[in-house]
């Protein structure tokens, strides 16, 4: 018969196999306080000789109130996440900024299961929220932590009540200044190929059916400033930021009898997309088919210099994750908004004249 398991030594057990108070091994455990060298020795001596790792962590989190967890829902699932560079420059930004903190990550999806864990959003166990991306399911989730009273931090999107902070960018103005560009080039007839706009995420030409259900922002913003140049422009929609999606939304668009002489993507890799179905169909870019996208990132495999609005993903990162520093300790934190650049390649030229 095998014995009962042993329970697992506590800090009281280390303090009386030491010999000294269980304030005193406490102290000598947290680094702190007055407690002589000689002290802090045998109380580690009799934790080693325990099996005394050290403070429970949950008691630890209970006593402050708090988990230690940062939250962050994603667009999507979390694999296609870091596929995508700006969604991982925005997590590299967003560990610096919470970097006071001493927290760790939680990764959700907008669908709301756990990156690897059977945690949602109705039950995660985190401090605070950062919403990355462009989900038209956000709303969902946010109804969901206001009920749980945990504060949110939105990174583009819509920023409704419950909202503590926002950060946003110039997708619009930004969206003018590249639609603009091909306008000076001398380009006419031009086409966008989109992020999806609304929940189910329908691809296919843009009807105004679908438009009329568009809930996400960023989607909306940077039409609108493709609209501002080009009024009639035609949109393809894709299903999410993704190589092959946008050579899916491309091929719509150049497979017709008066293919546009260039597109606008509202993303870099979409923008890629777009490059692999104009090669797939002999179009040559930038000779036949100038392309733009959005973000400033390196598309692996891409052996262009792409034309883009250059976006600051990382500092957009941080700037959420000092939000969050800021509400935690109990202060307002201001929204910020950031300004993209126009960077033009190697991927837009004049149109060919026949």
């Amino acid at each position: 018969m095998t014995g009962a398991p042993h329970a697992r030594p506590t800090l009281a057990d280390v303090a009386a196999h030491a010999g000294v108070s269980a304030s005193t091994a406490s102290i000598a455990f947290s680094g702190s306080g007055p407690v002589s060298d000689a002290t802090k020795e045998k109380v580690r001596a009799a934790a080693e000789e325990l099996g005394y790792a050290g403070p429970d962590p949950r008691a630890r989190s209970l006593r402050r109130g708090r988990s230690g967890i940062v939250g962050v829902v994603l667009e999507e699932r979390v694999r296609a996440a870091f596929l995508d560079p700006v969604k991982i420059q925005m997590l590299d930004g967003l560990s610096e900024g919470i970097a006071p903190l001493g927290a760790g990550l939680l990764l959700l999806t907008d669908a709301g299961s756990g990156a690897g864990t059977a945690v949602s959003v109705d039950d995660a166990p985190v401090d605070a929220v950062v919403l990355i991306g462009c989900s038209p399911r956000f709303d969902e989730a946010l109804d969901t932590f206001r009920r749980r009273g945990i504060p949110v931090v939105a990174i583009e999107g819509f920023a409704p009540a419950g909202v503590v902070a926002h950060i946003g960018i110039d997708n619009r103005d930004a969206s003018r200044r590249g639609a603009e560009h091909l306008r000076e080039l001398g380009h006419e007839h031009v086409a966008v190929v989109s992020l999806p706009f609304e929940s189910t995420r329908a691809r296919g030409i843009l009807t105004p059916e679908i438009e009329a259900r568009a809930s996400v922002d960023t989607s909306i913003e940077r039409l609108a400033g493709a609209r501002d140049v080009f009024p009639d422009v035609v949109v393809s929609v894709a299903g999410g930021s993704l190589i092959e999606e946008g050579q899916d939304a491309a091929r719509l668009l150049l497979a017709a009898e008066n293919p546009p002489t260039a597109i606008i993507a509202q993303s870099d890799l979409l923008a890629a997309g777009v490059i692999r179905a104009a090669e797939e169909l002999g179009i040559a870019v930038p000779g036949d088919l100038s392309v733009l996208g959005f973000d400033g990132i390196r598309v692996d495999g891409l052996p262009y210099d792409l034309t883009t609005l250059v976006q600051p993903s990382v500092a957009k990162g941080r700037a959420a994750g000092e939000a969050v520093v800021a509400m935690l300790a109990g202060e307002q934190p201001a929204s910020v908004g950031f300004t993209s650049t126009l960077h033009v390649g190697a991927t837009t030229a004049p149109p060919r004249t026949s």
